[in-house]
């Protein structure tokens, strides 16, 4: 099939999916060892997603994510060694240890978390917009949320505001067709969740997950838009998660053939045939980014077992303002 992507575009892609592949099926391996204690939720099945994203967007723009944020972080720039020692509770973690698998943080690349609290996120995304047109800048701000944080209040507050301020935002639902354990069709009369944003007179898009050229296209499209000051946009992405909610959900709402059904679009099997049958590219190439890969996960692990735990004068910091700190200003 025809494609206007390069052959390097998808080498990234898939280096980029398998990576965070690879990463979360060790992370699942090491939370049964209990090397990771906690909540913890896979993004296993959802990595076009983040691969799509990463080539629509630039190093500038920000991001902003709920509780399954170990692939959009790690995509996004946040070092994946310091993401397993995150995981591990040590000071070497993207947030010192002090976070966990739901908390991830990369101010410096401008991944802005990783937050608990279902839909709490999308205001704050709506905020670092606000920030990026105040100071002038042509940046955007991606706000991810699920599909059962759609039918939070903070969502239709936000929507208001964003359209009303035009703010450089795009709000991308992740519609991985479970909150929970429970399907859209169960929790709303509106199950084709981009239908909300009518209600604000706010462009809308759907599109299909597992392919990161259609994430990429659909994505390009409402950052370009943000950019020339046209407000912001509400695309729901059409996924799946082939593992549990969290690592204790027995999945017992769904069936193993709708799993497998899934699967057989995988988005990283599918841009290894683009890149063996559509580009040509030699089987040697395929095996050296799995050994890459392989490689770098294991370093995470290694790195992550190696670092220290925090030590006790850290448990309040960046916890309260510090008293000397110049938040008043005259």
């Amino acid at each position: 099939m025809a494609t206007k992507f390069t052959k390097e575009t998808y080498l990234y892609w898939y280096e980029l999916m398998l990576l965070l592949r690879k990463f979360e099926e060790k992370t699942g391996q090491l939370y049964g060892m209990q090397k990771i204690r906690g909540f913890c939720h896979l993004y296993i099945g959802q990595e076009a997603i983040a691969a799509g994203c990463m080539t629509a967007t630039k190093p500038e723009d920000k991001m902003i994510t709920a509780y399954r944020d170990h692939g959009l972080a790690i995509a996004k720039g946040v070092s994946a060694k310091s993401c397993m020692a995150e995981m591990y509770g040590k000071a070497t973690g993207c947030s010192k240890g002090k976070g966990g698998s739901m908390h991830f943080f990369g101010a410096d690349v401008g991944f802005f978390g990783g937050h608990g609290i279902v839909g709490a996120q999308i205001g704050t995304g709506a905020g670092l917009a606000f920030a990026e047109k105040y100071n002038g800048t042509d940046n955007v701000a991606l706000t991810f949320f699920g599909d059962g944080a759609a039918r939070q209040g903070m969502l239709h507050e936000t929507f208001n505001l964003a359209m009303l301020w035009k703010l450089p935002v795009i709000f991308i639902c992740e519609n991985n067709n479970y909150a929970m354990g429970t399907s859209v069709e169960r929790t709303s009369n509106v199950i084709d969740i981009y239908k909300l944003a009518d209600a604000y007179d706010m462009p809308a898009d759907s599109i299909d997950g597992m392919d990161p050229e259609a994430v990429h296209d659909g994505v390009a499209r409402a950052v370009n838009r943000a950019r020339k000051g046209d407000g912001p946009t509400l695309i729901e992405i059409k996924t799946y998660r082939y593992k549990g909610h969290s690592m204790s959900d027995p999945q017992k709402y769904r069936s193993k053939d709708e799993v497998e059904a899934y699967k057989e679009r995988d988005p990283i099997e599918t841009v290894k045939k683009k890149l063996l049958e559509g580009f040509a590219v030699p089987e040697a190439d395929i095996e050296a980014i799995n050994e890459r890969v392989r490689l770098e996960v294991e370093e995470c692990v290694r790195f992550a077992e190696e670092s220290p735990f925090p030590t006790e004068d850290e448990v309040l910091k960046d916890v309260y303002v510090d008293q000397n700190y110049p938040f008043i200003v005259d």
